[in-house]
């Protein structure tokens, strides 16, 4: 086990599966007590056996974050509890992808949306940003997406959701990065882990052609990039949105 977040402790949010599990592994690799969110309990208790087989400390906290003030305040005082009276890392993950066109987006998946990917993670950091400020400092990390800026024709309401998380990275590192907080982001590209009986192309594989990738990423990657967002290494970085999605946003490459 590895050693840039000894002695630190982490709430990862969504934490049960795909990009968050991955997440939480990696902290836990590098020394820290993660806290592990999600609404399944089974998987969330998988992750932590995970964790703990490899000599990591985790606990599972269950939660739905529905945008609700409450709900979000109430997974930060449980947070603090169980990670002995503080939070040095925050890393705002759960979220929820509708697919749906703009005319059959209704009312209700609207809300929603925001509810889950911008109310909670914004009621969360409200509650633990301060209290982390007292503490000395921390790190928050926001997951963006790629389609945050670079328009597609599906997804419309998700990709705005995600726009906000970003902005709100901005807007965060100015207002508690002057008190130790540094608040950053990650945009993950097209990210997934194949299942092994998996034969037929998948349509995220389509996505990234013409990208300097060439092919989907894995959730590791990402992970990758929250330990250094969240570890010493980064002490210089404020209010960035770190691009790891295959070049999708910046680069095409072009056969001639």
């Amino acid at each position: 086990m590895s050693t840039r977040l000894q002695h630190k402790t982490a709430l990862v949010t969504g934490a049960t599966s795909n990009i968050g599990r991955a997440v939480a592994l990696a902290l836990a690799a590098e020394g820290a007590h993660v806290a592990i969110s999600g609404r399944n309990r089974e998987r969330g208790a998988q992750v932590v056996a995970e964790i703990r087989a490899t000599g990591g400390t985790a606990h599972f906290l269950p939660a739905d974050l529905d945008g609700s003030a409450a709900t979000s305040r109430a997974l930060a005082e449980e947070a603090a509890t169980v990670l002995g009276g503080r939070i040095d890392i925050l890393v705002n993950n759960a979220g929820i992808f509708p697919g749906d066109s703009t005319p059959d987006t209704d009312e209700a998946a609207f809300d929603q949306v925001f509810a889950v990917n911008v109310k909670a993670p914004f009621f969360l950091t409200a509650a633990i940003a301060p209290v982390m400020a007292r503490a000395g400092g921390g790190a928050i990390i926001n997951l963006g997406s790629w389609v945050a800026r670079l328009g597609i024709p599906i997804g419309a309401l998700y990709s705005s959701s995600k726009g906000a998380i970003e902005t709100l990275t901005r807007a965060w590192a100015a207002e508690f990065g002057p008190q130790g907080v540094r608040v950053n982001a990650i945009s993950p590209g097209v990210v997934r882990t194949p299942s092994p009986d998996e034969t037929a192309p998948h349509p995220g594989d389509a996505m990234m052609k013409g990208t300097p990738a060439g092919s989907i990423g894995s959730p590791e990657a990402i992970a990758h990039a929250a330990v250094y967002l969240a570890s010493d290494e980064s002490r210089f970085v404020h209010g960035a949105v770190l691009d790891v999605d295959g070049g999708r946003t910046t680069a095409a490459v072009i056969a001639w």
